[in-house]
């Protein structure tokens, strides 16, 4: 069930509310109680996925061809974009591991 956002015009009020696809609007304000409400036009919540759960392997696509098990290239640490890096700082993050 979605959320609508309402708007008071008669006290300038604003609310939302958790309703049915198939209710009806609701008219009355719950401060003012006149019934001057209207349903606002919203943009929508957005989907936003967040921390470790989606990976670009989660929908591959099947391949007919058997995978090889070739060893992938160790990939090299880019500097950082910190002045420790910039300096060349055995304490830097990103140039440790060289």
């Amino acid at each position: 069930m979605p959320t609508y956002e309402y708007e008071c015009t008669a006290c300038g009020h604003e609310f939302e509310m958790f309703q049915s696809i198939m209710a009806q609007p609701t008219k009355s304000c719950p401060k003012c109680k006149k019934d001057k409400a209207q349903r606002r036009i919203s943009g929508g919540g957005g989907l936003i996925f967040k921390g470790s759960g989606f990976y670009c392997n989660d929908y591959r696509k099947s391949s007919s061809a058997p995978s090889t098990n070739k060893p992938k290239k160790e990939a090299k640490a880019e500097p950082c974009c910190t002045p420790c890096a910039a300096a060349g700082s055995s304490d830097c993050p990103a140039t440790k591991n060289k």
